[in-house]
């Protein structure tokens, strides 16, 4: 078999949406993380630096901000490794879908992977093939362990139920700061608005950010828009948005791998070849 031949095979064989999805989800993950990471740190600056000058106001929301941010390595790391697995688990039913239809001429490992699906025989070699059986071997106890579509649709299912209520706290702090940043364009530009420069400010107390009695817990006027001018301020407002962004990107991707493996399942299972409930 020539190089190409095995490439063309190769590229048959793929499955497009779960590589599409998993590359998605890396990079979604990724910009989460690192930019949910990176504005938490600017938000406990600002916090700290213009809105209460006592520690014990923020000690709270500073416990808050590291168990999040250590929440976020877990995240992580999860996310690439379960990501990966789904990758694996798109090799593995997409290989045994296009054998059932005669789509797909599988491969030493192939063939062992697809055994589990969909119910092939042990092939018994000489000597000479032990390398290659060897290898069958390992193909066949990884699909025995992947060989379980209908709990990987389960776990994803939950998975984009969970990530679904992520996405939508990581649109809390956006509107927060979009908030703010409104305050400041309104205080920049005065005509715009009927209220008194004095009186428009943001309140991090009103948010739950500071406890009611932090003091000052706002910052109002022309020193709330030196605020907003601030280099810190901007690059802490576009992490949250590259983070809202990210958790978007995530949740496009597991419900991408949900579909892909949901049809795979049930192609599966309607065929008479599906693993048993």
């Amino acid at each position: 078999m020539g190089l190409l031949e095995c490439c063309a095979r190769c590229l048959v064989g793929a499955p497009f949406a779960s590589l599409v999805a998993t590359g998605l989800c890396f990079f979604g993950v990724a910009l989460f993380c690192g930019c949910g990471h990176e504005a938490l740190t600017g938000t406990e600056k600002l916090i700290e630096t213009y809105f209460s000058k006592n520690f014990q106001d923020y000690e709270y929301l500073i416990n808050v901000i590291h168990a999040f941010q250590y929440v976020i390595y877990g995240t992580a790391s999860f996310f690439f490794l379960y990501g990966a697995l789904l990758l694996a688990e798109g090799f593995y039913t997409t290989g045994a879908v296009r054998q059932i239809f005669g789509d797909y001429k599988t491969t030493i490992c192939g063939k062992g992977l697809s055994a589990t699906v969909t119910g092939g025989q042990k092939g018994r070699g000489s000597r000479g093939q032990h390398q290659a059986h060897s290898l069958e071997r390992v193909c066949h106890c990884l699909g025995k362990w992947l060989g379980h579509p209908d709990k990987f649709v389960g776990i994803t299912y939950a998975l984009t139920v969970v990530w679904l209520l992520v996405f939508a706290c990581s649109a809390v702090p956006v509107y927060i700061y979009f908030n703010t940043w409104t305050t400041c364009q309104s205080i920049a530009f005065p005509s715009k608005t009927s209220a008194s420069i004095g009186t428009l400010c943001a309140d991090a107390r009103m948010y739950g950010v500071l406890p009611w009695n932090a003091f000052p817990g706002k910052v109002c006027g022309s020193n709330l828009l030196s605020i907003c001018k601030t280099a810190e301020f901007q690059m802490t407002f576009h992490l949250f948005i590259a983070a809202f962004v990210g958790a978007a990107a995530t949740l496009v991707s597991l419900l991408t791998f949900m579909i892909a493996a949901t049809y795979n399942f049930a192609v599966l299972k309607l065929m008479g070849r599906g693993t048993k409930f």
